[in-house]
């Protein structure tokens, strides 16, 4: 290549020659000699005309020995192919004959493998069905102990309800509402308790239906895995039914190593004991559960009625003696009278002791209209007086003299206007003890009714209501309400 390019080189040269040959022409043309040009022209028109170039013989030579080369390396890389070959398809059937063998025994002991495991998967799958069953009766039975709740938390939150309608003083916060709250309270723990219980039981039902169904896709892989790998173990190369398959040596995305197989079939067993165990646990929890929360109901709906029937005695005891002290203050004002007032009175001096005060704010509106007339009787005394000391004073000149009958005047004025003014205080204080005596009057209403509303409520409505709790755990017919066994603890 490089004498290729050293004789077009040499065939180039007598072009630069011819070039610059042109050059010392055109400046002789510049000079003006027509001669020139001529000469100029005919080595240009000799250069367009000139043929290709032509190799040297050097080049020639390289170029045939390179294709000897190659065709030599090509037929040695041929015979190393065939024998190469030969070798190979030797090798390959001798390792194919020992591949088979070896993987009729391969599927021999998976064939064992897998019906082992099956016959544990089934043992496990009747253990489990069993303590479902047996967890769907206790499932039933918080679902009726849920719903026998039902009524008890209506009623006390009804009393509550109910006792909120006590009004003024009386709407106190006492033991009743302390236990009530308290039965509330209860209630709310054990509808909690018994969800929280009946939820556990669904899930752990829920549970055993997963580690049911995880058996039995099991089982069901298994016994299509048998059969497949019983197929298999028949084949040979002369069965009938033997055929090519397009990628069937391709790795399947869901595929699992062996030790992933055997931790999967391992895990199945293990979570359907494990299911089995909590189950069993689960049952014992409910029993205890149902029992303990029937009890506390109980024990507090007893405290719960003993509270009503003490403070339905203290609310009695507190009117009974009001009404008694509010009868003696009445007679000790109105009649000067020590005598004690028996404490049993009951309602019926409240009612007398309201009669006083209205004969009391009758005969004080009476006082009022007397004073309201005292006023009105001294204006003719004022006028006169004032009228004499006007007149008085338009005597003439010296007449007009301070004299004695002058300065008694003006007494009398100070003195009417003294006595107006007493009363006008007197008719104030009366006015207040009036408004006093109204209040009294409406505080004395008022607290009757309060009284009387305390009691309905918690005597007519409360109590009443309260006997028609349904008995759970330990009624006299020795069953249990929400449950399904007559034998059962709760």
């Amino acid at each position: 290549m490089r004498a290729f390019q050293g004789a077009h080189a040499q065939v180039g040269a007598p072009e630069l020659d011819t070039g610059l040959n042109g050059r010392r022409h055109e400046d002789v043309r510049t000079n003006g000699a027509d001669s020139t040009d001529q000469r100029l022209w005919k080595p240009q028109m000799a250069k367009l005309l000139q043929s290709p170039p032509k190799f040297l013989r050097s080049e020639w030579a390289i170029a045939n020995k390179n294709q000897y080369h190659k065709a030599e390396a090509q037929r040695s890389k041929s015979e190393r192919l065939v024998s190469e070959s030969q070798r190979l398809v030797d090798e390959i059937e001798k390792s194919t004959r020992k591949s088979q063998s070896d993987v009729n025994k391969k599927i021999e002991q998976r064939l064992e493998e897998v019906r082992f495991w099956k016959k544990e998967l089934d043992d496990k799958l009747e253990q489990l069905v069993y303590e479902t069953e047996d967890l769907l009766a206790y499932q039933t039975r918080l679902e009726k102990a849920l719903e026998s709740l039902k009524e008890p938390m209506h009623i006390t939150q009804t009393c509550l309800a109910y006792r909120e309608k006590r009004i003024g003083i009386d709407l106190v916060h006492d033991e009743v509402d302390e236990e009530l709250m308290k039965e509330d309270e209860i209630m709310q723990g054990v509808k909690s308790l018994l969800t929280r219980t009946l939820e556990e039981t669904s899930e752990q039902i829920r549970l055993n239906r997963s580690a049911k169904y995880s058996l039995e896709k099991d089982l069901r892989d298994k016994f299509v895995a048998l059969t497949i790998d019983d197929i298999c173990f028949s084949l040979n190369n002369n069965s009938p039914n033997i055929k090519f398959s397009e990628n069937v040596v391709r790795v399947e995305p869901n595929s699992v190593s062996l030790e992933d197989w055997l931790e999967f079939s391992n895990t199945n067993v293990e979570k359907a004991d494990k299911q089995r165990n909590n189950s069993l646990m689960l049952k014992a929890l409910v029993d205890r559960v149902l029992s303990q929360t029937a009890s506390d109901q109980r024990k507090q709906c007893d405290v719960v009625d003993t509270a009503f029937k003490n403070g339905l005695k203290e609310t009695k005891d507190a009117r009974d003696k009001l009404a008694a002290h509010l009868a003696k203050s009445h007679l000790l004002g109105q009649m000067r009278c020590e005598q004690e007032v028996d404490e049993e009175i009951g309602c019926f001096v409240l009612v007398t002791l309201c009669t006083g005060v209205m004969e009391e704010i009758a005969s004080q509106e009476k006082n009022i209209t007397v004073l309201e007339k005292a006023i009105l009787d001294q204006e003719g005394p004022a006028k006169v007086a004032h009228t004499r000391l006007e007149n008085r004073t338009h005597r003439p000149n010296v007449e007009l003299c301070r004299d004695v009958a002058q300065y008694r005047l003006i007494k009398e004025v100070h003195e009417i206007t003294n006595n107006v003014a007493r009363l006008k205080e007197t008719l104030a204080q009366a006015q207040v003890e009036l408004k006093g005596l109204n209040r009294r009057q409406l505080a004395l209403q008022e607290e009757i009714q309060v009284k009387e509303n305390t009691i309905y409520i918690d005597e007519v409505l409360c109590m009443h209501m309260r006997k028609s709790i349904p008995p759970r755990d330990g009624d006299s017919q020795g069953q249990w309400a929400g449950g399904l066994r007559p034998d059962a603890v709760c």
